[in-house]
């Protein structure tokens, strides 16, 4: 006699949703958005079909086309021109560089988008590196004045959430004085306090054009090879004063948020990065496998592993779908 029969509780669609432990929502989304500088230009990212480079004024309007969708929080990324990079990242705190524009023309037309933003050297540093560069060495406490600017500047033009991406010791808690020296106690922080030295980033630095000019990244970004390690990391950066504790890559590293998930009472975000975007992509258009269904399941696994929110750069598709 079979007393416990599993399948009785899948027979019908009904009880099937009933039963659903856990569910991707357009709320979860975070919708990572691309910058250029100029006017009335949209560039398709090569290495990530129907993903796109936006001047502002473009910019402005695939966000209204997105809070539409249900869509309310973006993380923008700024790709500026060889000639406004230099050893300091000095333009990732111009107060009338395209990152702070671009915020606070985002925030006089959708005052209710929430945006998050990015705050590393890389994509205004001419070494490429997410740090000062000194000898070939990345320093690391003279950084964290440079991402204190940039962190200020951002506040100041309208960021809601701070995204330090950096990985540099001590950043979390130096940017939070910072910010509540200056009043901006309200101003969250997500912290990327699982960040690791992926081979999965590629496409995001084609889109950006920041990719290292010498040597890697793995003196400051974590070892694949490590669980514990982002224990102390993650840690680190909830005792400093840390919203949300982020885990990059995602998909490769399910185990690091469902670690992060179960070791703090905080939100756990999962960064589904351009390397997994285009892998689908490209898959699906070789017929492979079916877009909707496998990008919905890939969601779906960050939220049984334990995320609160998705930066994902299938927000958009995923939204149409579950409208």
């Amino acid at each position: 006699m079979l007393t416990r029969r599993p399948r009785r509780n899948r027979k019908s669609a009904v009880i099937r949703a009933m039963v659903q432990e856990n569910q991707v929502t357009v709320n979860d989304f975070i919708f990572p958005l691309f910058m250029i500088e100029g006017e009335n230009k949209k560039e398709e990212i090569a290495s990530m079909p129907g993903i796109y480079r936006y001047t502002v004024d473009l910019l402005v309007e695939e966000i209204g086309e997105c809070l539409d969708l249900g869509i309310k929080t973006f993380c923008l990324f700024p790709s500026v021109s060889e000639d406004k990079k230099d050893s300091t990242a000095t333009e990732g705190h111009n107060p009338e560089g395209l990152y702070q524009v671009a915020l606070r023309t985002i925030k006089a037309k959708y005052p209710e988008a929430i945006l998050m933003t990015d705050v590393a050297m890389d994509p205004y540093s001419s070494d490429g590196h997410d740090g000062i560069v000194r000898n070939g060495e990345i320093l690391n406490d003279e950084t964290l004045e440079v991402l204190g600017k940039m962190a200020l500047a951002q506040a100041e033009a309208g960021a809601d959430i701070i995204g330090p991406s950096d990985m540099m010791d001590g950043r979390i808690g130096y940017i939070r004085e910072v910010l509540d020296d200056a009043g901006y106690t309200n101003v969250s922080i997500m912290s990327y306090s699982a960040k690791y030295a992926s081979a999965f980033y590629g496409p995001f630095r084609d889109a950006l054009d920041s990719a290292p000019k010498f040597g890697d990244k793995k003196t400051y970004q974590m070892d694949p090879a490590n669980v514990k390690e982002c224990l102390v990391e993650a840690e680190l950066d909830f005792v400093e004063g840390a919203d949300f504790l982020m885990v990059k890559p995602g998909l490769p590293y399910l185990d690091i948020i469902k670690t992060l998930s179960e070791n703090f009472d905080i939100p756990i975000t999962a960064y589904n990065v351009s390397g997994e975007y285009a892998m689908l992509k490209a898959a699906a258009q070789n017929g492979w496998l079916e877009n909707d269904k496998a990008m919905m399941e890939m969601l779906l696994s960050f939220k049984r592993a334990g995320a609160s929110a998705i930066l994902t750069y299938f927000a958009k598709e995923a939204a149409v779908l579950l409208k």
